[in-house]
């Protein structure tokens, strides 16, 4: 129970896959002008990066392994994310349509979004089983979630406020990143 506490705390806060391996920037600076937005981009990204973790092991387990097919493994994953993509894209369509269209051109972004395929390969790489790939791709998920939020919310508070031309837009964006990276580094001595 422990080893599944700390892999979980370890991947919201101390490895985020956002501010600590810098994975997925570009839905994180592509979504964060509006905290709607940003919480319907971190609830796709967690239902990928999770059933897309859990997939892909199975793949790696159960298909390429066994027929010593591992050199396919990023062409393997990538296609498992894509598919996951759609079928996300095909539900949001039916069920949450404003949700659908304020995504817009992020959703498909998760087909390409190296975050879900970094996981996946993280997950491997550090030979996981099932349940901690499980645990690992929910928590990195939600670690993406939580940066994205707490992103979103500063950059809307810099759109009400008076800041210098050049420092407006994606400049202090960066900038703001920069600094909660170096905020959740701060997280590295405790665990």
């Amino acid at each position: 129970m422990t080893a599944y506490l700390l892999l979980i705390v370890s991947a919201i806060l101390v490895n985020n896959i956002l501010l600590a391996q810098f994975l997925g920037n570009c839905p994180f600076l592509g979504t964060s002008n509006k905290m709607s937005t940003a919480t319907g981009m971190a609830m796709a990204v967690t239902f990928v990066l999770t059933f897309a973790g859990a997939i892909t092991w199975l793949v790696q387990r159960y298909m390429l392994i066994p027929y010593e097919l591992e050199y396919l493994q990023t062409i393997a994953f990538i296609l498992v994310i894509a598919g996951l993509v759609q079928f996300v894209e095909i539900v949001l369509q039916k069920t949450a349509p404003a949700l659908y269209q304020a995504l817009g051109i992020f959703l498909p972004l998760i087909t390409t979004n190296c975050a879900v395929l970094g996981v996946a390969i993280i997950n491997i790489q550090k030979n996981y089983d099932l349940m901690q790939t499980l645990v690992h791709s929910f928590a990195s998920a939600v670690g993406f979630g939580l940066a994205l939020v707490i992103f979103a919310g500063i950059r809307e508070r810099f759109a009400l406020s008076k800041m210098p031309k050049v420092l407006q837009g994606t400049a202090s964006g960066l900038i703001t990143a920069g600094l909660m990276a170096l905020i959740f580094q701060g997280f590295k001595g405790l665990f």
